[in-house]
């Protein structure tokens, strides 16, 4: 596949890629509401079946940053149909769980099989628009990608109540098929054997250590991950303190998820119109900062009450829908020939930080909103610092 000129290939395409970007956080969002209903179903303690959490999170960064130089040297097509055919098994495996430790593994499976749609879908926009796009292409990618989560913590409430947890996995299972059949039928090879040249598949992954080396690969990739943590901090922890701390009922807890996911398309729209104004390295510093913030408003007041609580998490979380495209997008003009294992190691980093973010939530969390507000502002403030620190340029080169 060379570069898409016709704008409704394009618009179809961005579609497709929206949606398999929308893998990871679907699988999340869509069984939030159901934490409380599996530790019980499951007699387990409510940390452990955090660890569904972090474990999903764990299996997608292992296996993005085996996909990443895998599609760098055999192509992105049989990577992304192996990563969705796992996702497929997975998900009705989780479906037939009968332990937490049980589901946790399945969860680390179905990750492993998901992370592969969210890295080959932003390789593909490297593959098929120009570089020049990259931020425009991947900001209307997220406009998309949020439908899903927006509808998903709904959707998972009603559904809880009608079918059990268990119907959850199967809708997914139905997703990671629909997606399965679209990609065998409609969606050819983008990285063609000729773009790809000669390179081993051991040198493939020797490319993480050339990105490693460079001062703002690890800029933009740190202030990524950390802006990530932020979000996931609250994914694991608002569940338990919406609905048992503030006394949320469960089907509405997804109204309160919602707003976050308008926030972010909201903040992409206005990051697309910004983008025609502005460089991306500056519209990063202010997105970072006003993260930061957010956090530190967040800790003050956050606990309180439950819409001193919502409302700063609506700019924690929100920028997450400015600050993704932008850092990718930096990251794709400064890679463009390592394009798998550039945003391997970027979505990677993402889903580590929230790992971590997400385990030192379960292990702190104490049924009050502290340790979520603490990891929220931590995370922002370190985003903000990893870009001062650094010192990125405020021009593009």
């Amino acid at each position: 596949m060379h570069s898409v000129h016709n704008p409704q290939q394009q618009m179809r395409l961005i579609v497709l890629l929206g949606v398999l970007v929308a893998f990871g956080p679907l699988s999340i969002d869509m069984y939030l509401p159901a934490l409380p209903a599996i530790a019980a179903d499951l007699a387990a303690p409510v940390a452990r079946i955090q660890l569904t959490i972090g474990g999903f999170l764990a299996g997608f960064c292992g296996g993005m940053l085996l996909y990443g130089p895998l599609s760098d040297r055999y192509g992105r097509r049989p990577v992304l149909l192996t990563g969705l055919s796992l996702y497929l098994a997975a998900s009705l495996a989780c479906a037939a769980a009968q332990t937490a430790e049980q589901l946790i593994a399945l969860r680390v499976l179905q990750a492993m099989g998901g992370g592969a749609a969210t890295v080959m879908a932003r390789a593909i926009v490297r593959d098929a628009f120009p570089l020049s796009q990259a931020s425009h292409v991947l900001s209307l990618m997220q406009q998309i990608t949020m439908i899903a989560p927006l509808l998903a913590p709904l959707l998972g409430g009603w559904l809880l109540l009608l079918a059990g947890w268990r119907s959850l996995f199967v809708l997914l299972a139905l997703l990671g098929g629909c997606c399965l059949a679209v990609v065998v039928l409609r969606l050819p090879e983008s990285y063609p054997a000729s773009a790809r040249g000669n390179i081993s598949l051991s040198a493939a992954f020797r490319a993480y250590g050339h990105l490693l080396a460079e001062p703002r690969t690890l800029g933009y990739s740190l202030a990524l991950g950390m802006t990530f943590g932020a979000m996931f901090a609250y994914i694991t922890g608002s569940p338990f303190v919406y609905i048992e701390y503030f006394g949320v009922a469960a089907q509405h807890y997804g109204y309160l998820f919602g707003l976050n996911i308008i926030a972010i398309v909201l903040f992409s729209l206005l990051n697309r119109h910004l983008l025609r104004r502005h460089n991306v390295d500056s519209l990063l510093q202010w997105q970072c900062a006003i993260v930061a913030v957010a956090g530190i408003v967040l800790w003050l007041a956050g606990g309180h009450s439950l819409w001193l609580t919502v409302l700063p998490l609506l700019f924690s979380v929100g920028m997450t829908g400015s600050i993704g495209p932008n850092a990718m997008a930096r990251l794709l003009q400064l890679h463009a020939n390592r394009a798998g294992a550039a945003m391997a190691l970027a979505v990677s980093g993402q889903f580590g930080c929230g790992m971590l973010a997400s385990a030192l939530v379960a292990s702190m969390f104490d049924g009050s909103p502290r340790a979520m507000n603490l990891l929220v502002m931590a995370c922002g403030l370190a985003a903000w610092l990893c870009l001062q620190l650094i010192r990125l340029p405020l021009r593009q080169k």
